[in-house]
């Protein structure tokens, strides 16, 4: 709820700055005849741009909270979104000739304007919610995730969190919260058969002190879920599966509806990207490969053929990120994404919904699932054609990787919803414009 509020915040700030930067363009290109008619012949299409443009804000990452940080990395992606914002602007000012006003020089003059309020904005927001409003946090016990935990919270203040003090085990825990004005403590240890510190954790109930566990910590701060710190009680007690029968049959026809129109809407690329691939090599232009589905079915996924037909002729291997084993047109697909089009099909088919995690190859699966605790049951749902673990880590080149990005398939498996899935289906947008 706090990372919600300040989100809102972040938000509403550019919503202010917005019309703050439409105020001061008008006024500068028609001053000294400026006058609020003139004002408001521009308020209602900037208004509809505004909306879009938010939209792509959030596309490009402007929301998220470890984003807000006022560092280079902002600037550029500021940068690039604006620039997309621009294009934006123009095609819709010069096809939609509906409000009587071709705005070219007050359009870039909003850019530039709207750009530097929007910096001046992310300090304001990172000075204040890296200053004020911070939640005192203590840490009951110790191990390498809380190392990590301590890390992200130093180094995102705006986050809303200030690391205090490890709480000693064997003292008096509400003399040491009372001390250090603590009023979040984490959980970072097994206490259910420890009856003292249970007892004095429960008699700190009047202090009004928040009480995480480690893996609702990971969740809140990271959006992921520590698979080494769970065990089968939490996914006894956080997955309620029976309740997502609705959610799961609105989702397939909402599918359905949207994969059929992208591959209405994309055929024509389908054609060109078919005549690349048989003009580089001759070769066949589709490629299948077998994946483990909902429940362990194994089923073929569909691909553009971005690789040379001997890829594999010593085994399966990871995918690397300068790949040699890929052809020049497959190394533009893959960096643009287009090689996924045809999974659209499997969408159809219901191999696989437009969300969730990514499907994996059952030689693959057989190893991680040795090697990572809980990893079997990321196949209770059906795997997708995007998903949270897509769109907040890479891709996935060793067991390392996999295990990261299985955290972020259990926080997906746990919270999915129509909102979230929105939101995955935006973001997947800023991985076109970023690629890999």
């Amino acid at each position: 709820m706090k990372q919600k509020i300040r989100k809102i915040s972040l938000f509403l700030g550019d919503v202010v700055f917005a019309y703050v930067s439409l105020l001061v363009t008008v006024y500068l290109r028609f001053s000294p005849n400026f006058s609020w008619p003139i004002f408001f012949q521009h308020l209602l299409p900037f208004s509809i741009l505004y909306l879009v443009w938010f939209i792509l804000f959030y596309i490009f990452g402007l929301y998220d909270l470890n984003l807000a940080n006022p560092k280079a990395e902002l600037a550029a992606r500021l940068g690039s979104c604006l620039a997309v914002c621009l294009a934006v602007g123009v095609v819709f000012f010069y096809t939609v000739p509906l409000f009587g006003i071709t705005p070219k020089t007050n359009l870039l003059i909003n850019i530039v304007l709207l750009g530097v309020l929007i910096l001046i904005w992310r300090q304001i927001f990172y000075w204040l919610f890296s200053a004020l409003f911070l939640k005192q946090v203590g840490i009951l016990g110790k191990n390498h995730w809380t190392d990590k935990l301590i890390n992200e919270i130093k180094n995102n203040p705006q986050l809303g969190y200030r690391f205090v003090k490890f709480i000693a085990v064997g003292q008096r825990l509400g003399q040491q919260i009372k001390k250090d004005k603590i009023n979040t403590l984490i959980i970072a240890q097994n206490i259910s058969q420890q009856k003292i510190i249970i007892k004095e954790l429960y008699s700190c109930l009047g202090l009004k002190i928040n009480f995480l566990n480690l893996a609702t910590a990971y969740e809140t701060i990271f959006n992921k879920i520590p698979v080494d710190f769970i065990d089968q009680e939490w996914f006894l007690s956080n997955l309620a599966e029976g309740e997502k029968n609705a959610y799961d049959k609105i989702k397939r026809l909402t599918e359905l509806i949207l994969a059929s129109l992208i591959v209405l809407i994309s055929s024509p690329a389908w054609l060109v990207i078919a005549l690349l691939i048989k003009k580089e090599d001759k070769q066949k232009i589709f490629y299948k490969q077998q994946r483990y589905g909902k429940e362990g079915k194994v089923f073929w996924l569909y691909k553009f053929r971005t690789m040379k037909l001997d890829a594999e002729k010593n085994g399966p291997a990871w995918a690397a990120k300068n790949d040699n084993r890929a052809t020049k047109a497959g190394r533009i697909l893959r960096k643009i994404h287009l090689d996924e089009l045809p999974q659209m099909l499997n969408v159809l088919r219901g191999d696989i919904s437009l969300i969730g995690p990514r499907p994996e190859r059952p030689e693959f699966v057989k190893k991680l699932e040795r090697e990572i605790p809980h990893y079997q049951l990321r196949h209770i749902i059906k795997p997708g054609f995007t998903g949270w673990a897509q769109i907040k880590f890479r891709y996935a080149r060793s067991t390392m990787d996999s295990q990261e990005k299985f955290q972020y398939d259990l926080y997906y498996l746990k919270n999915r919803s129509f909102l979230l899935d929105l939101g995955i289906l935006l973001k997947t947008l800023q991985i076109l414009f970023r690629g890999e």
